[in-house]
């Protein structure tokens, strides 16, 4: 059973979604700037302790690379878009609580190591958050995902959710919320206020992304301070051609 909100939208079959999605269609407006050092900042630690940018090295900066080159074909982005997630994935099940835990090897002896905390699933932001769930699969196969919808309003162009569908019990449960760009932070934001409304604390939800910009940075941690942001990249420019290029709609 899941608990549902839909507006308009229903049970979206695969090939009515949308394509273009608000940070999308935002971001290629232009975004007044009040042109301080702080707001443009790329230094982590600018954004608090629960801003994280996993351990950058030559195999990451690769990828990025590959990700961001515009001669890069449909199948090797993709390839290479699926190494990055990965990755995320990866690190972003390590800021999930563990407990302590004991078994039984094949020899008999007792080995004391550590296990998931029971109540953990996954929410991915239609579309492009959607690149994302096979990765979670690859990591936590039985692993719950839930999806939410937001659309940009066509004269106001704000980020209005109209649809979400999560287990019943999501307000107890420790949340992987999934979403790829962050160029403005507005769909993230409408995202987090729908888990919020359905019982999930900040404290409880971890975003994982891979591009994100220093303003979206800001707004998002500016509203949530105590949730999890865990990104491969903070840079004024973010790829937004991601999710067309991904699901080869571009």
């Amino acid at each position: 059973m899941c608990s549902e909100v839909s507006e308009a939208c229903g049970n979206l079959p695969e090939a009515d979604k949308p394509v273009l999605e608000p940070e999308a269609a935002t971001s290629q407006q232009s975004v007044p700037s009040s042109g301080s050092e702080e707001e443009e900042s790329t230094n982590p630690a600018d954004y608090g302790n629960n801003f994280k940018i996993i351990d950058c090295n030559d195999q990451i900066l690769e990828l990025q690379t590959i990700i961001r080159d515009k001669n890069t074909s449909r199948s090797d982005f993709k390839f290479y878009a699926d190494r990055l997630i990965r990755l995320v994935i990866e690190e972003s099940l390590n800021q999930l609580p563990y407990s302590e835990c004991s078994v039984i090897t094949p020899t008999g002896a007792i080995y004391d190591g550590l296990k998931y905390r029971s109540g953990n699933c996954g929410v991915s932001i239609i579309r492009s958050g959607e690149a994302m769930e096979q990765g979670l699969r690859d990591c936590c196969r039985s692993i719950r995902i839930g999806k939410i919808l937001v659309e940009s309003d066509a004269e106001t162009h704000e980020a209005k959710v109209v649809y979400a569908r999560f287990p019943d019990d999501i307000s107890r449960r420790q949340v992987l919320l999934m979403y790829p760009i962050m160029a403005t932070g507005n769909t993230v934001i409408q995202a987090v206020n729908v888990l919020k409304d359905h019982g999930v604390p900040e404290t409880a939800i971890i975003l994982s992304n891979l591009f994100c910009t220093p303003m979206a940075a800001r707004m998002v941690v500016s509203a949530f301070p105590d949730m999890t942001i865990l990104t491969s990249e903070l840079n004024s420019t973010a790829p937004n051609h991601f999710g067309q290029k991904y699901f080869g709609t571009d």
